[in-house]
């Protein structure tokens, strides 16, 4: 069995001094392949450090909406020169909409429309990240369709309904359910991970944030996407091994990934 974990964030503080032993724990639970997402363009050293040290891994750059107060024009000029000046990267984002804690609509659809047409330029799916502005996102993204055609991408951490889940699909993305979807109360999300179908489906933990349960509470990381698949699979009555077969499969088909192990991982030393 393999997994891919589609969002982390491993260049976080929280994990500073541990990555060996995560990295131990995620290859113990079968996960072959992490994307790391990015907030800002100013990530992208220390993304590629890691990447540098563990070849599993692949990543984005991009510009979170909760960050877009950092946004100028030149920035759309500096992540089309990063997202082209490596081979691993394989996405532009995170990007979306995000009015749960901003109000500034307009500067986060400005830089939006400025990734969305990087992505298209680049031929890069975008990791769209969006929090209480379906509806707006929606819209957005069917006039974009029009005027420059689509471009491939996922919902990632998705928290939407039924209705809003359809709205995407109809796009033509892919839907990523995180820890979420293992919590008792989260209904609407477990209903939409029914529905979604099988070459539309992807799994993150999008660590450290949102720990499933039975780590509720705790620290996310790559290794407990296990759970999250676990509790997918059971929302849609398939095994473990089928769901992570689903799911590995569309994201090395959506990101273009190859299962292959580098070289290079072969031959790392991982402190015990």
């Amino acid at each position: 069995m393999q997994l891919i974990d589609t969002h982390v964030h491993l260049n976080f503080d929280v994990f500073a001094g541990e990555l060996d032993a995560l990295r131990t724990r995620w290859r113990e639970a079968q996960v072959v392949r992490l994307v790391h997402s990015c907030v800002e363009p100013g990530e992208f050293a220390s993304i590629k450090v890691l990447a540098d040290r563990f070849p599993e891994l692949s990543f984005a750059v991009g510009l979170h909406p909760l960050d877009v107060h950092k946004w100028t024009r030149p920035m759309a000029e500096e992540i089309l020169t990063l997202a082209s000046s490596d081979k691993r990267v394989v996405a532009i984002g995170e990007t979306g909409l995000d009015f749960y804690k901003a109000n500034n609509e307009v500067l986060q659809k400005e830089a939006l429309e400025a990734q969305l047409t990087i992505a298209k330029q680049l031929g890069k799916p975008v990791i769209i990240h969006c929090r209480d502005a379906a509806a707006v996102l929606r819209e957005f993204l069917q006039d974009f369709w029009q005027r420059c055609s689509s471009v491939e991408g996922v919902m990632h951490c998705w928290g939407g309904t039924k209705e809003e889940t359809q709205w995407f699909l109809d796009l033509g993305l892919y839907i990523s359910f995180s820890g979420i979807v293992t919590f008792k109360n989260a209904r609407d999300i477990q209903e939409s991970a029914k529905m979604v179908p099988s070459d539309r489906l992807l799994v993150e933990t999008d660590c450290p944030f949102l720990a499933p349960t039975p780590k509720r509470g705790k620290r996310n990381e790559p290794a407990y996407v296990r759970y999250v698949a676990e509790s997918v699979a059971n929302l849609r009555n398939v095994s473990l091994e089928t769901l992570a077969e689903q799911t590995t499969e569309n994201a090395c088909r959506l990101f273009g990934l190859s299962l292959v192990e580098p070289i290079e991982a072969k031959t790392t030393t991982i402190a015990k």
